[in-house]
């Protein structure tokens, strides 16, 4: 509408001024068309940068938000660094303490397992054959071991807890034992705890009694207490009532 307007008036003032020259009137035409033509650029131009504009935004905004979100998880990263170093430094602290506590049970296992093998040759016959695989779990005397002080530890208290229970006990066994001529006879033999044993055979002619050595224990036959023996173990095995039976004993 506007170009129409304009090239009326411009008509117009051509016709009010008289007559201008071809060449002159076709220039004329000629720059109108091209601020026609800049002024529809101009418009064209603004319009995309609008449409642009508003897709950068977009494009801002969900950069800000992305760059954000990545702010936050490094920031999540940090902690965890952070957290993940003093629980590092808390575990060692932790193991190096218990390295440090442990030291005096080592030593308090190195000592116990001593003592617990110059005991074993004085324990009966059928606590020590108990006892053997608690003892193939101690390090081999006088070797280095890389076997942890708690294992060690907990191999003395297994040994220990069996002698306790064997000591706070009537125990009987089917053994061999040898006579006056040297042979061996079945007999079944009563321990009592760690301190006494009775021993009889079958017939009833051979018995006697068994104190613990410093290399092994000691025995001795006593046919006179056959009966008494014999008697404890008809008790022990519920074939006699409970009742108070007589044995010698050895102090030492």
């Amino acid at each position: 509408m506007k170009r129409t307007l304009m090239a009326a008036i411009l008509t117009a003032g051509l016709v009010a001024m008289g007559a201008d020259s071809s060449d002159k009137l076709s220039a004329t035409r000629g720059t109108l068309e091209k601020w026609v033509e800049a002024r529809g650029l101009v418009s064209k131009t603004r319009t995309d940068w609008q449409s642009d504009k508003e897709t950068l935004q977009q494009t801002v905004l969900i950069l800000e938000r992305e760059l954000k979100g990545v702010e936050e998880k490094f920031s999540k990263l940090t902690t965890n660094n952070v957290q993940a170093e003093k629980e590092r430094a808390e575990t060692e602290a932790s193991i190096k303490a218990s390295n440090e506590g442990l030291a005096p049970a080592q030593q308090f296992a190195v000592e116990f397992e001593g003592k617990i093998r110059a005991l074993a040759p004085r324990l009966p016959d059928p606590l020590q054959d108990i006892l053997k695989p608690l003892f193939a779990r101690l390090p081999a005397e006088g070797t280095n071991t890389q076997m942890k002080a708690t294992e060690r530890v907990q191999a003395i208290v297994a040994i220990l807890n069996e002698l306790d229970k064997f000591n706070n006990a009537l125990n009987v066994f089917s053994e061999k034992r040898k006579n006056a001529a040297g042979a061996e006879v079945s007999v079944e033999t009563v321990y009592i705890g760690l301190g006494a044993g009775y021993f009889v055979n079958d017939s009833g002619d051979f018995a006697g009694l068994g104190t613990p050595g410093a290399t092994g224990w000691e025995w001795s036959t006593q046919p006179e207490i056959a009966g008494q023996v014999r008697e404890v173990i008809r008790i022990y095995r519920n074939e006699r009532p409970a009742k108070f039976v007589s044995l010698p004993a050895v102090i030492k």
